[in-house]
Formats: structure tokens, C-alpha cells, sequence
């Protein structure tokens, strides 16, 4: 019997769906260490913007994460239009956040990093489950969601913070998404401790839960940012000439770039072969 194509053929996927059906297509699929990063990423823009001071993740035994800030907090008040709180939003609706209205200078950011469109978003879609926890205009705001965002619960008031800001979000990924369950350690540290360098200043800190239950924390800081990072990877050797450090960015009268744009770098010479990073709006170009 041959099959039938008609106008009962065609299925139109809503919401999340596009990502449970296709995770290939928004993330990568070898560990939760993407999806992580879409989290990590959203505490970096707060920091980014002078917003954040300290950006803290934790990772339980049974590979549960969680990432904490002590930003703004997301808003939790009803979106204009949506009609649902924006803290809804943005774990359940693919291209929607503060990061789009840059150029009317309406924007929550001035600069973000990653900005795909999709973030958190794809984190929950992926994920057993998702909690998360907004400190705002003295209030605790929770909110949970679960079977891959399909399940939210009532946004509700938890408590009181008094003058306390941020967000904390705990993730719970699906191991059926990924090659393996749990995000490589090497992995999230090396990338902990790139938007500690980015973001001169701030701390960042990875706590590992162990099997006894102890917690091994490690934490980074480099108030010279840049050039601090490269002084601390060249170790004893010592460099041929001083390391030089510098940095541009546009100003308000530029006509071809926007306010702020531009480039930070430092480089140094030294005998044996250094190692050569790069970053674009905190993001690792690891292809150069």
C-alpha cells in the first residue's frame, strides 16, 4: 500500500518541539556542555554590562548544574505583548530575549555574547528538568519547568531578598539528547575561566561536587584582565620583550561603528611556542 500525501501529511511543530526533534541543529549533541554554556553566557552578559560581580557554577554528583549571578535578575513582570512573564519567555519561546533591540538603543545589553537567537531556551527544551530562581525588586521569584519545557509551573513569590539581585538557574539535562550525560569538567573550566579574563574584575567560580560529597571550588579573577591571563599561562618562562596589552573601542561620534565597539588584545614573545587564543563577544573562536 502506498502511502498517502495529502493535507494530513504535514505536522507543524510548536514551541520546543523543533529542538527535541532536531537537537543537531541548535546545539551540540556529544554533552550538555553547550547548553550549560547558554546559561553561562546569559550571567556573563550581566557582567558584561557592569551589572554582575560574581558568577558561580556548581555541578552536583548527579550531574545537575547550577548557575548563579548576582545581576539584575531576569524580569518577571508580563511582556507587553506575550501577555506571560518575561522569565516564562525566555526558557519557553526560541528567539526571544533582551538582546535584539541594540540599535534603537532599547536593548537590555549594549553587547552580549553568542547571540544566536535561541539560548536558554534550548537548554530547557533539552533538559529533565529546569529551576529557576529571579531576585527582583526585593522579592524571590520561582519558576519551574520540566519534561523539555512542555511542563511550567505558576511563576511564584518565595520569599524576601531585600536589596539581593541575580539569577540562579538549575539544569537537570536529558541524557537522551547527548553522546554523554554529564559536561566534561576540562571543558567548563576552560571556559569558566575565559569570561573570568574577558571580564576584568569578576570572579568565577566552578564548584564540583565529589563522590564523599566534598566540594572541589576552584575560582578565577584577573583584575588586569588580558594581559594578567597571558602572564599567568607563560609561567616562569621568561618573555623576550614586555608583554604589551591594549584596547580600542568606537565612541559616539563613529560613524562606522556602533558606541563601544571594538577589540581588546595582548600579546607577548618569548622562546618556545605560546599558545594563541581568541574571543568574540566572549565567545571562544576556536577556529581562529
Amino acid at each position: 500500500m502506498k502511502p498517502t500525501y495529502d493535507e494530513s501529511s504535514f505536522r507543524v511543530l510548536k514551541g520546543l518541539e523543533p529542538v527535541r526533534e532536531r537537537p543537531g541543529m541548535y546545539t551540540r549533541t556529544d554533552s550538555p556542555a553547550h547548553i550549560i554554556q547558554e546559561v553561562i553566557d546569559n550571567a556573563a552578559d550581566e557582567a558584561l554590562g557592569g551589572f554582575a560581580r560574581h558568577i558561580h557554577v556548581a555541578v552536583a554528583r548527579d550531574g545537575a548544574v547550577t548557575v548563579t549571578d548576582d545581576g539584575r535578575g531576569i524580569p518577571v513582570g508580563p511582556h507587553p505583548e506575550e501577555k506571560l512573564p518575561v522569565v516564562v519567555l525566555a526558557f519557553t519561546r526560541l528567539h526571544a530575549g533582551g538582546k535584539f533591540d541594540k540599535k534603537a538603543g532599547n536593548g537590555a545589553y549594549a553587547f552580549s555574547g553568542g547571540l544566536h537567537g535561541v539560548g536558554v531556551a534550548v537548554t530547557n527544551a533539552l533538559s529533565l528538568s529546569v529551576e529557576v530562581e529571579v531576585r527582583r525588586e526585593g522579592k524571590i521569584h520561582a519558576v519551574s519547568f520540566s519534561a523539555g519545557g512542555e511542563k511550567v509551573s505558576p511563576l511564584r513569590v518565595a520569599g524576601d531578598c531585600g536589596k539581593q539581585t541575580g539569577t540562579r538557574v538549575r539544569v537537570v539535562p536529558d541524557p537522551k539528547y547527548f553522546d554523554s550525560p554529564r559536561a566534561p569538567q576540562a571543558e567548563l573550566e576552560r571556559l569558566l575561566r575565559s569570561k573570568a579574563v574577558l571580564l576584568p574584575g569578576v570572579k568565577v567560580t566552578l564548584a564540583v561536587e565529589q563522590s564523599d560529597g566534598k566540594l572541589a571550588e576552584k575560582t578565577w579573577r584577573y583584575p588586569e584582565g588580558l594581559a594578567g591571563y597571558l602572564k599567568e599561562i607563560a609561567g616562569e618562562e621568561q618573555a623576550v620583550a614586555p608583554i604589551f596589552a591594549a584596547e580600542n573601542y568606537a565612541g559616539s561620534d563613529d560613524d562606522n561603528f556602533a558606541a563601544g565597539e571594538g577589540a581588546a588584545w595582548a600579546f607577548g614573545w618569548w622562546q618556545e611556542n605560546a599558545p594563541a587564543e581568541s574571543y568574540v563577544n566572549l565567545i571562544p573562536t576556536v577556529a581562529g
